[in-house]
């Protein structure tokens, strides 16, 4: 019989419905009964995508045995941390406090009124590799409930007093955001930490880093070329690997060796639409066509594998196939044989994707790409490429024919605006008719995140599914849309982009912002939990403090909005003190005090935005590289837009096109062509 995790929306949960585990959601009726009954509460907190949370799931909470243990104990509570980062945020924080480390499944003790007192990860159901059998620790926990009460509520209450310490950042009071040596040394920090033989930070396990190629980026196109092999030698590396999909376009989480060969296989949207954006600035910044080719093969898997019927975007696909890791995408010499059907073209793709009888993984083999995609000196073999194309195409089309990973289907705001904002700098960086697919791909999941998720206060719930709006909206839901949307203003100048954002970005301020400095992660009318978040660290996404910052400054260059700028600079103070001593764990706030330090280039380009003179002008702002310049564009005639003052109200208008050069409403030298534009951006060095 189902649990009740069978009204439940979360595909996770609901993978636990039938559990005969008597799972509750988090929620009133679960707190309320943990009280009236003096029992500990048992969390389990994971998402669907997530490979030991199914290897537990089949051990142990399918297990009759345990779940009588759990039943007759514990409170059993259910948490999808996709739906719910808030609470995954606040008892992570406790379980690497009380280990030293972390990850999923997370299995947290707390007592009745929310305080954790013991965890971990990962419990097996027999001892193994030194973590106790999981119904082990059931019991002893059960036991010190029992016997040791009151050290165990004191251990939580200490534990508490650990959680509300670290969320506080030193005083801002007096702080100054980083200035430019103190950026430099974050890159020759950066530099020192590199791994010159596999690219990126760190050893095994290898994430993706795009936030710390971003800020490099940014760096290099203000004149700092240190980054420069860091950042190209990453991302070739990256995209040869294993973690790279060579045939479907997507990369997976991440690699769990130094070479980026073995992927862990699941795929998340917020990895993908992260990289989409990098690979597309790398080749913006840098001019290598190949991180352009990459690009449209993430956002065309993002359309192929994640795009639901309504618009929006799912939240992840499944690391298992029928409960084998990765099975959908390995392969045997033999496989590609046959579906090739070509000796001399099984032959060519096996010397260049390193296939061999053996394989290179468990008997089978993970494509990856072992010979360069280009000589020495850049040139480029064409008609191997089309050839290797085409059989790609056709193992891809065979692929697709097997069972296939299961999709997380429900629709996140704060993933969702990752993926908006990766669409619309493709439609503004890239030509027809890439351009205008990816546009009217990007605008469709605005409308429906904001139709679905938005209500009439301008509050956001925090996903979408089957017709429901599950969760309230953390910080990042609010801030990486409003930067989803900006970046579609930029790339459409369609006003009600721009005003969603401002209106995000108020709620930000009212709601979010911390006197202290930064901001909350979660509102100041939440559900009370025994600590309020507020983690400033970048992870895997950016931190909502991180993406707030940077959505503040580019409202304040758009609207001259002082309480913005002030609240984005005094965030970016608050965490100074950490950006150099751990660059890539605050690579998007590095950014964001880039941005602060400089200024964006400000554009204002005043004409019909239907007249081939207005669009010639608004091309050549959108050909450079850097995502540091705010272009604003309105047609004065029509009365000036109402979102946008700095055009209508700072500007003389003679009625010609005109594209003017800003800082903070001082505008000046007025370009009324492209080539006179031009000019001016080659003269400050603006890379095209």
């Amino acid at each position: 019989m189902p649990n009740r995790l069978a009204a439940e929306t979360s595909p996770y949960l609901l993978q636990h419905a039938r559990n005969p585990v008597d799972w509750y959601p988090w929620g009133p009726e679960a707190l309320a009964r943990a009280k009236a009954e003096d029992k500990p509460i048992f969390l389990s907190i994971g998402y669907a995508a997530c490979h030991w949370c199914h290897v537990m799931e089949r051990e142990s909470f399918e297990d009759a045995a345990t779940a009588a243990d759990l039943n007759r104990d514990f409170v059993a509570i259910k948490v999808d941390r996709e739906e719910r980062p808030d609470l995954d945020q606040v008892y992570m924080g406790a379980v690497q406090a009380m280990t030293g480390g972390g990850g999923w499944p997370m299995s947290v003790f707390l007592t009745p009124d929310g305080r954790p007192f013991f965890g971990g990860t990962y419990f097996p159901p027999r001892p193994h590799h030194n973590l106790p059998a999981f119904r082990d620790v059931l019991a002893g926990v059960n036991r010190a409930w029992r016997e040791n009460r009151l050290e165990v509520v004191a251990a939580g209450q200490r534990l508490v007093e650990t959680l509300v310490q670290q969320n506080a950042l030193p005083p801002s009071e007096g702080a100054a955001i980083p200035d430019e040596p103190a950026l430099a040394r974050a890159v020759a920090a950066l530099q020192a930490r590199f791994d010159t033989l596999n690219g990126s930070w760190g050893g095994a396990p290898k994430f993706p880093q795009p936030m710390t190629l971003d800020f490099l980026l940014r760096r290099i196109a203000a004149g700092d070329e240190r980054g420069r092999m860091m950042v190209r030698f990453t991302l070739d590396r990256m995209a040869d690997g294993g973690i790279h999909d060579q045939l479907g376009g997507g990369f997976h989480r991440y690699a769990t060796d130094p070479i980026w060969l073995v992927p862990h296989f699941e795929q998340m949207l917020y990895d993908n639409a992260q990289l989409a954006r990098t690979y597309l600035r790398a080749w913006a910044v840098l001019g290598v066509e190949r991180y352009r080719d990459v690009a449209v093969g993430v956002l065309d898997y993002l359309v192929r594998e994640l795009r639901r019927d309504d618009g929006t975007f799912a939240a992840s696909q499944d690391a298992d196939t029928g409960g084998v890791e990765g099975a959908t995408f390995t392969w045997t010499l033999d496989e590609i044989g046959e579906a090739l059907g070509d000796e001399a073209a099984t032959a060519e793709l096996a010397r260049v994707y390193g296939i061999r009888a053996g394989g290179n993984w468990e008997g089978r083999t993970i494509l990856s790409r072992i010979e360069p995609a280009s000589a020495d000196d850049g040139r480029v073999d064409d008609a191997l490429e089309e050839r290797l194309a085409s059989a790609r195409e056709r193992l891809l089309a065979a692929r697709a024919r097997r069972a296939q990973p299961a999709r997380d289907d429900k629709a996140l705001a704060a993933w969702n605006g990752l993926a908006i904002g990766a669409f619309a700098d493709a439609a503004r960086l890239l030509p027809a008719p890439l351009a205008e697919r990816y546009r009217a791909v990007a605008q469709a999941a605005a409308e429906a995140i904001l139709a679905g998720l938005r209500d009439d206060d301008g509050r956001l719930g925090r996903s979408w599914k089957d017709g429901r709006s599950s969760g309230a909206g953390v910080l990042d839901d609010y801030a990486d849309l409003a930067d989803g949307l900006l970046a579609l203003y930029g790339a459409t100048f369609d006003e009600r982009w721009f005003v969603a954002a401002r209106d995000l970005a108020a709620v930000i301020l009212d709601r979010f912002e911390d006197p202290a400095g930064g901001f909350f992660d979660t509102a100041d009318d939440h559900e009370a939990l025994v600590t309020r978040p507020k983690d400033p660290q970048d992870n895997a996404t950016p931190s909502g403090g991180s993406m707030a910052a940077l959505v503040l400054l580019r409202i304040a260059a758009l609207t001259g909005d002082e309480r913005a700028r002030t609240a984005a600079e005094r965030a970016i103070a608050a965490v100074a003190p950490f950006l150099e001593r751990y660059p890539t764990g605050f690579a998007n706030w590095l950014s964001a005090a880039q941005l602060a330090l400089d200024g964006p280039l400000e554009l204002a380009i005043v004409g019909d935005p239907a007249s081939a003179a207005t669009r010639a002008l608004v091309a050549v702002a959108r050909s450079g590289g850097r995502d540091d310049i705010v272009v604003a564009l309105g047609d004065v005639a029509r009365g000036g837009p109402s979102a946008v003052p700095l055009l209508a109200d700072r500007i003389a208008i003679d009625g010609r096109p005109t594209a003017y050069l800003c800082r903070r409403f001082v505008c000046e030298l007025p370009a009324r062509d492209a080539d006179a534009l031009r000019r001016q951006l080659d003269q400050r060095g603006v890379p095209r």
